[in-house]
């Protein structure tokens, strides 16, 4: 297990995982494309492997899978941290750009896939999913059922 660090820009909002990520995926939504204006490399982790300092804001909004999304963001800097979802309350979202050491993580999917732009560059080598992936399976570490 590696535990990692990372915050927001102004560093008002830090945060810890102590737990390895169950999935790491670019994702190609409309909405994290309006977040990130690209993709946006995310983690999915338990949600009891996270633990955040600091006040955090939040809007929430259906997205295209139907499902409740609330996204946290800092109120200070505005930079978007991490996202939870009504389908999967065990997991949460984690913005990659926002950890302490980006590269120690490495995607392996792009995700919404059929909504990026013909620009994108979607590296081949990773797994594609369309739209919604299927829930990961949880590690024997997380305690998830």
């Amino acid at each position: 297990m590696t535990e990692r660090t990372g915050r927001c820009l102004c560093g008002a909002v830090n945060f810890k995982l102590t737990d390895e990520p169950l999935a790491t995926r670019i994702c190609w939504c409309r909405d994290c494309q309006h977040l990130a204006a690209n993709g946006s490399v995310n983690l999915l982790v338990a949600a009891d492997a996270l633990t955040v300092s600091g006040t955090l804001s939040e809007y929430t909004k259906t997205a295209d899978s139907g499902n409740v999304v609330t996204r946290q963001f800092c109120p200070g800097c505005g930079t978007h941290l991490f996202a939870k979802s009504s389908a999967r309350p065990q997991f949460r979202v984690v913005r990659a750009g926002n950890l302490d050491e980006p590269s120690s993580i490495h995607p392996d999917m792009n995700i919404w896939a059929a909504s990026a732009p013909s620009w994108a560059c979607l590296d081949p080598r990773l797994e594609r999913v369309e739209q919604q992936p299927l829930p990961p399976k949880p590690s024997p570490t997380s305690g998830q059922a």
